[in-house]
């Protein structure tokens, strides 16, 4: 598989203001993430993804190693043609409808008027906006701008797409889409680097996934790698009786194992008794 995203021993120093120290921000980090797939950088707050992000995109220089854009230095504005972005605190013309937002970045991204205006209306009802297309983006709730900025990183149908929490603000249902969303992105071909801070949605979306500490890359691999251990196991029996639940609990209980009922997440429930009209069955 063809590699989207190359990161090779980069590093990024800043100077601390009012002193010659300096801060490393990353420190020799080493990623490669492949064409059509869904990678989830995760770290805490200061881990230095936001650094790693800018720098594939070429906002900022290295101090030390190449990112790379689909064989290209990211420091080369043609290797930026192919990207869309989604900064995490997108600001916006608050005179602009969010129609008109999309208009002007597909300008920028240089589409022809001749498909502009498709585009536009069928990215507003992707993500959910087509009703608040002619509203003024300042009118918008946190939710709503969202959704607007992931329109506008996918207006000039790019190849790789860079989300930097994406779901930030929005609600459960909300997030739901733009996960749905985010997975037909990736099988239509095209890449996503997503930065979350929803574990169960990197969970559920990412192909692969790398956490970041410090500036230091401290672990990656496949999703699956990453959550599968090795000191416990389950077995889902269908069509299981009070009888035989019985047996199996005393079969459990004589060779020493522990007996746990399996939980949903918040979250599930949420979306669950949403879908129904708050009834639960």
């Amino acid at each position: 598989m063809s590699v989207a995203i190359s990161i090779q021993g980069v590093s990024k120093d800043f100077r601390i203001p009012g002193s010659k120290r300096r801060l490393r921000a990353v420190d020799n980090l080493n990623l490669e993430i492949d064409q059509a797939s869904i990678f989830g950088l995760l770290g805490p707050n200061g881990s230095g993804k936001s650094t790693t992000i800018k720098m594939a995109l070429g906002l900022i220089r290295p101090s030390e190693g190449r990112c790379e854009i689909l064989g290209k230095s990211s420091l080369e504005p043609s290797a930026r043609m192919g990207i869309g972005y989604l900064p995490e605190a997108p600001y916006f013309q608050r005179f602009l409808t969010g129609r008109e937002l999309l208009r002007y970045f597909g300008k920028l991204s240089g589409l022809p008027n001749s498909n502009l205006q498709d585009r536009v209306d069928m990215l507003l009802a992707k993500v959910g906006l087509d009703d608040a297309g002619d509203r003024r983006v300042g009118g918008y709730s946190k939710g709503m701008l969202q959704r607007i900025g992931l329109a506008q990183a996918m207006i000039g149908d790019p190849e790789i797409l860079i989300l930097d929490e994406p779901t930030a603000g929005v609600d459960p249902i909300g997030a739901a889409d733009i996960a749905s969303i985010i997975r037909e992105l990736r099988d239509e071909g095209r890449t996503v680097l997503l930065c979350s801070h929803l574990l169960s949605q990197v969970e559920t979306i990412c192909d692969r996934a790398a956490i970041m500490v410090k500036g230091k890359l401290a672990l990656e691999g496949s999703v699956d790698s990453l959550t599968s251990t090795s000191e416990w196991s389950s077995i889902c029996i269908d069509g299981l009786t009070t009888e035989g639940r019985e047996k199996l609990e005393a079969l459990a209980e004589e060779a020493g194992f522990e007996i746990s009922t399996p939980r949903r997440s918040l979250e599930e429930l949420f979306l669950e008794l949403s879908k129904r009209g708050g009834d639960r069955k």
